[in-house]
């Protein structure tokens, strides 16, 4: 049935917080006459309001649910405002709807939509009868369940904001479009509405914006040290300053620029350089801050240490250059108590104090090296009437340690004896084998040196050069005897061409064979010949005769060209070959022959190829290209000097003595020589 209600002109709203701001909202009357009412919701405010009665009220309800009553129709009693409810006034509201046949009471908020829409699917199924009952959730239960469903919400929500976002310059507008569609935005936006939405979303962007300007703060942090390092190096320049003067000292500085940028607002991290990410110069006005101010203190500090350690150093390297306790060889185990002192433990770590002594060990042992080398210098009649191998006996080694242990360079070597017997070895060797290999003084040995001048001074251009006569023709002596010379040279013409041609590194050559197996002094086994002037001699022995016969020869031939001066090769390129021995060895060794064969190799400065090499039907086509090709090279090395004028014809013949070590070098002695435009090389090699 219809109910007529008295409620002419009044207004309906549908709205928070509506009380006094009636004009904001749409001005919707209620109408007038009977309307069709189903059910009653009673409200009833359990807040503590100001000059209001909240007995006077519930007697208001009070009667007010009378007149409900004789309707007939469901009545709900709302308690609204609970999330500032007094605790009496819900008490008090709850035992009137117990006293009124157990009314049911929904206790909700507004402000915090909670139970709002239960309060009315409550009346809903006392109205509709054939839908479920409906649980009546208390208003704190109901509180805690929505807080718990906006937590979740808000963390799928900033998960998703946190996803989309990563600048902080990103526009809300922008980054609403892109999330309306996500359920986790939806679902947030219902509970809670877009504001707050947006509250977080600006939250976020905030935080990146200050990790991003703590990323930036650190970098520049970082990269100060490197500026100061660049820019104020030297401790005497700003030890006196503080971090105020010191900026000023630091923008007068040439590449000030190159560290620092210097804006024109400030702060900072308030400007556009803070997102400016290609430029890593360091703000100037961040200098300003305290952090920057340690940096600089640390700074200064540092170089504090710096200049103490290098102190240390220089105090500990005077330590072991006036300490008698050091000397060449000492383990750094036996010296340290000696040298070290508190105040070098408290600045630098053992490893480097150990660096120094190694360094000064090494400047010690060359030092005393070099003067016991004099020292066997001085004692050269020690060394007299060795065996031709020059290995002294046990007893011989016992004479020299005996006669040079009393001095005192000598003593010096005391506790590297294995390195001081080596060395007296080694003299020997060179005393016996005097070459460029065997020199104390090499790599700085005069010979060699000399050699490298002349080459840089006399080296061809080769689009000028004229070519040379016969240079595709290699003429080479073979030396052996008992046949030996006679077999390599069938050998090798064995790999020739019908017409005696060879191929080396691709080009051919014509290759003319003289073996030689007698007297050399003969002119039958003359090395040079009218018509064959000799490139290389390849030296070859099988056994002690046959070496001899070797050494012999060469010696003949090199004596009768001493004072010749018709261009014969005195410095003929020679290799010595040991090769197989057919038939009995007759109790030679295949060691003792190699041994011996280093040993005249090494007196006769020539090329020495061990067994490897063979002959007869041992011999490959390989190796006998490497020897060739190794006397192809020698020839090209005395051409480089060139023979363009005979030593007959020069205006100055000059000879000089130098001697390897001397502070006055070769380069002193020949460099006005050999700048003359004048001096032109001669006829033999180291000849100008």
């Amino acid at each position: 049935a219809a109910t007529k209600l008295a409620s002419a002109e009044k207004l309906m709203y549908f709205c928070t917080d509506q009380l006094g701001l009636e004009q904001d909202f749409e001005q919707k009357q209620m109408p007038e006459g009977k309307l069709l009412v189903d059910g009653f919701l009673l409200c009833v405010d359990v807040s503590r309001g100001m000059n209001r009665n909240f007995d006077e009220q519930l007697k208001f309800v009070s009667n007010l649910y009378n007149q409900l009553a004789k309707t007939k129709k469901p009545v709900v009693v709302v308690l609204t405002k609970c999330d500032e409810g007094v605790e009496r006034y819900i008490r008090d509201a709850h035992a009137f709807a117990l006293s009124k046949k157990n009314l049911q009471v929904v206790e909700t908020s507004a402000r915090s939509n909670i139970n709002v829409d239960l309060a009315f699917s409550t009346l809903v199924q006392l109205i509709d009868k054939s839908r479920g009952k409906t649980k009546i959730i208390p208003y704190f239960e109901a509180l805690k369940q929505q807080s718990q469903q906006i937590a979740a919400a808000k963390d799928k929500y900033e998960w998703l904001v946190g996803r989309i976002v990563k600048n902080h310059n990103e526009p809300w507008a922008n980054v609403s479009r892109k999330m309306q569609n996500a359920p986790e935005y939806q679902d947030y936006v219902y509970l809670e509405g877009t504001p707050k939405a947006k509250k977080l979303f600006l939250q976020h962007v905030q935080r990146l914006k200050h990790e991003h300007v703590e990323r930036r703060r650190k970098a520049f942090l970082a990269a100060l040290p490197q500026a100061l390092d660049a820019l104020v190096p030297e401790l005497d320049e700003i030890e006196q300053l503080s971090c105020s003067k010191a900026r000023k000292l630091l923008e007068t500085k040439a590449d000030f620029p190159k560290w620092f940028v210097v804006l024109d607002e400030t702060p900072w991290d308030a400007t556009g350089h803070v997102d400016d990410v290609d430029d890593e110069r360091v703000p100037f006005d961040l200098l300003e801050t305290p952090a920057a101010e340690q940096v600089y203190e640390a700074h200064r500090e540092k170089l504090r240490d710096e200049r103490k350690r290098a102190e240390v150093r220089r105090a500990f390297k005077e330590n072991l250059e006036t300490s008698p306790f050091v000397t060449p060889g000492k383990p750094w185990e036996e010296a340290r108590s000696f040298i070290m002192n508190e105040d070098f433990y408290a600045w630098l770590d053992e490893a480097v104090y150990l660096d120094i002594y190694g360094k000064h060990q090494k400047q010690l042992i060359e030092k005393a090296k070099e003067e016991f080398q004099e020292l066997l210098l001085e004692y050269s009649e020690l060394f007299y009437e060795l065996e031709l191998d020059a290995k002294p006996s046990k007893e011989k080694m016992g004479v020299i340690q005996e006669v040079l242990g009393e001095e005192q360079r000598f003593k010096a070597l005391q506790k590297l004896q294995a390195e001081r017997d080596a060395l007296i070895l080694k003299h020997i060797h060179f005393v016996y084998h005097p070459t460029k290999e065997t020199c104390p003084s090499c790599p700085l040995c005069v010979d060699s040196r000399v050699e490298q001048l002349l080459g840089s001074r006399f080296t061809r251009n080769p689009k000028n050069q004229p070519a040379e006569p016969g240079v595709d023709r290699l003429n080479l002596v073979i030396l052996g005897k008992d046949g030996l010379a006679r077999e390599l040279a069938n050998e090798i013409r064995a790999l020739c061409t019908s017409d005696d041609r060879y191929v080396i590194e691709g080009k051919v050559y014509e290759l003319a064979l003289r073996p030689i197996e007698g007297n050399v002094r003969l002119p039958v086994n003359s090395f040079q010949t009218p018509t064959f002037q000799p490139h290389g001699c390849l030296c070859l022995y099988n056994s002690k005769e046959s070496l001899s016969y070797v050494v012999e020869s060469i010696e003949k031939s090199r004596e009768s060209t001493l004072g010749r001066r018709d261009g014969h090769p005195g410095n003929l390129p020679l290799t010595l070959i040991l090769v197989n021995k057919r038939g009995d060895a007759g109790g030679e060794t295949l060691h003792g022959l190699i041994q011996q064969g280093q040993q005249i190799a090494s007196k006769l400065q020539c090329v020495f190829l061990d067994p490897g090499i063979g002959y007869g039907r041992n011999i490959n086509e390989k190796q006998i290209g490497q020897v060739l090709k190794g006397l192809l090279d020698s020839k090209r090395n005395l051409n480089l000097l060139g023979e363009r004028k005979e030593p007959a014809d020069a205006d100055l013949r000059v000879v000089m003595c130098l001697m390897c070590g001397d502070p006055f070098g070769a380069d002193d002695v020949l460099g006005p020589v050999l700048q003359s435009p004048s001096c032109r090389p001669g006829g033999s090699a180291g000849s100008v």
